[in-house]
Formats: structure tokens, sequence, C-alpha cells
């Protein structure tokens, strides 16, 4: 693995220091003998930050049991409970599946579930609301896009088809839910799209709400924490995003964040983003490997270690028990099934690779 070094910001301001203070003083002794304290001092800091960074590179990944079906890509998914439930997606041949499993982390094992009740698709959205998962939009076996959505239940392993998505047939939305609701929004009908709308399950009635805050897009990242939804990245029009949106849907209104900010690339699309604890977690897609960790307490962004696995796109992220994972996907044309946890508390073993 590939140790990037950074430098820490008390690192950075003498480094700064240094230069402003050759620019400025006059040769002389003194300011010679200034000068090379100051550099001294900053070669001093430089080292331990380089010496920190390389050890001590936070939140570790670990392989665990393969996802059971078929690899694939665009596969969709919710946790209910303390379990995870996905299908859906498109093998290596871009046949869409519709074979649902549900995984265990506790016990580190898959278990089939009922088939998903609607066609086989890819590219749809899940979010799950109470003790129920709900999936629906994508693409067909045709590609044609899809408007339809489904609730499944847990308890009786049971699919049953609620009201149509409120919005018009789409793929590649984002979905997310606060409270009781539901919500689904962006994507491509063969335009793209910002619109938003929320679900009541104990209605079962779509209601339009306030569009997205920044562009339209498709294959942008979420999660939720503390009741505000996270919402960003993604592709508008061929261009990758890297903006930043915060929902409140008590006010239903979304409130800019603090952009992706970084001398290597960030703008991606088609990643992956789950929440553990108070802090969001970015990483995936057509970006790269690199794990961003967002704290809404400061709106800052902090780059972590690296995705240990193969890089991808496409792939399914969920958190579960303070822990994040990670799988399915795609790579060109290689199909994943492996399935990847990630603890933000641990140190990550950069020997491991």
């Amino acid at each position: 693995m590939n140790v990037k070094i950074r430098l820490n910001p008390l690192a950075e301001a003498i480094s700064s220091a240094v230069i402003s203070l050759r620019a400025f003083l006059r040769p002389s002794r003194f300011a010679g003998w200034l000068y090379a304290l100051l550099l001294g001092m900053g070669a001093g800091f430089l080292t331990a930050c380089q010496d920190d960074d390389a050890v001590a590179l936070r939140g570790d990944w670990r392989r665990r049991s393969d996802f059971e079906g078929v690899a694939r890509n665009a596969a969709a998914g919710f946790v209910v409970g303390n379990i995870a439930y996905l299908g859906t997606g498109a093998n290596a041949d871009n046949e869409r599946q519709k074979d649902f499993w549900g995984y265990d982390p506790a016990r580190n094992t898959w278990t089939q579930m009922a088939d998903f009740a609607g066609v086989a698709r890819n590219a749809a959205v899940g979010f799950s609301a109470g003790n129920k998962g709900y999936l629906g939009t994508g693409l067909d076996d045709n590609s044609d896009r899809l408007k339809d959505f489904w609730e499944f239940d847990p308890a009786t392993n049971r699919w049953k088809r609620i009201a149509d998505f409120g919005g018009t047939a789409r793929r590649n939305a984002v979905a997310f839910s606060v409270g009781s609701k539901g919500y689904v929004g962006t994507g491509f009908d063969g335009n793209y799209l910002k619109d938003f709308w929320s679900y009541d399950p104990a209605t079962n009635q779509w209601a339009k709400i306030a569009s997205y805050g920044g562009a339209k897009r498709i294959g942008a990242v979420s999660f939720v924490i503390d009741g505000l939804a996270y919402v960003g990245t993604g592709n508008n029009n061929g261009s990758a995003e890297k903006d930043w949106w915060a929902y409140d849907p008590a006010q239903d209104l979304w409130i800019e964040k603090g952009d992706f900010d970084s001398d290597e690339p960030v703008q991606r699309s088609y990643g992956v983003g789950f929440a553990v604890d108070s802090r969001g977690y970015v990483t995936l897609g057509d970006g790269s490997n690199t794990v961003w960790e967002y704290d809404p307490a400061t709106d800052d962004w902090l780059e972590l270690g690296t995705f240990e696995g193969t890089g991808r796109q496409y792939a399914l992220g969920f958190s579960i028990s303070g822990k994040g994972y990670v799988t399915t996907g795609s790579n060109g044309t290689s199909r994943f099934d492996d399935l990847w946890e990630f603890d933000p508390n641990v140190t990550q073993d950069t020997d491991d690779n």
C-alpha cells in the first residue's frame, strides 16, 4: 500500500514562515542564524509528521464472508435492525437479478431470502423505515426505466407492492430514511434530475419535497447523522461533482456544506457512503480508493487510509453496530462478491498489502 505523507497544520505554518522570513529579512548573520533555526524546527516537525502519518492511518478494513449470490454491480438494499438485506443488480453478462439475501454481522453469515417480487433490475434504490425495507426504480432487462416500489417484511419474508414512486421512472437515484419516512431523489429519466420525494408508510403516499440544493446528478452517495441527511458527489452531464449538502426534514430545507477540499482528485460518481456513530464516510466510485471522513460538527473532511479491496464502482455500502461495510460492485467487466468491514477506530495495518 502506498502511504501518502501529509503535513499537519503546524508543520505547514512553520514551512510558510521559513519562506516568508527568508524573503523579508535582509542578509545578516542574525538573519542567517534565525533562518537556520526555523528551518531546523520545520524539518523536525515534518519528520515527526511523516513518522506519525506513516504508522497511524485510522480506519482499518478486514474481509468478511463473501456475498453468497452471484457477483454483481448496481445492487440495492437496506438495513432493518441488525441485518443488512441486499439483492437485484446485474451480473458479468449484464443480466438483471432478483434474488435477495440477508447478512448478519454478528454471525458473519448470509441467508437467502424470498426473491424480490418485482421484475429483475439493477440501478435501483432502497431504504428502510420502521421494521420494513423498501426497494424500487432502476432498469429492467430491456433497459427500460422503472418507478414501481415494493415493501419487504423481514418478519414474514414477504414482499408487497406499494404505491409507485411519485416522480418519473428513473435509474441511479439516491435514497435515505429519516425518522419514519423514506426519501428518494436525483437520478436519470432521460434527463439528469434533482427532484426529491418522501414516502410515508403510514399513508402509503409519496409527496414532493424541496429539490436537491446542488446541480442535477446521478450516482450520488448519502448517509444520515442525527436526523440530517447528507448527499453529494455524483455525475452531472459528464461532470463529476464534489459538492455536499444536508437535508433537514423538519424544515424541508437543503443546507450547503463544505465541499471536498484536497490536493487529490475527489470528484466522483457511483461511490459508497455510510455513517458510523457521528461521522460519515465516502470512498470508491470513479474517484480514488481513499476513505474520507466527514464530521458534521465542524463541517470538515479528513483523509484517512484506503479501501483495502479492489477499487470499484456501483458497490453497495451500509453500516451496522459501529462498523461500515462494502460489497459487490464492478471494475471494468469484472463483478465482485467480496465483503469488507470497516472499523474507523482501528489503525490501518499498512503491512497487509
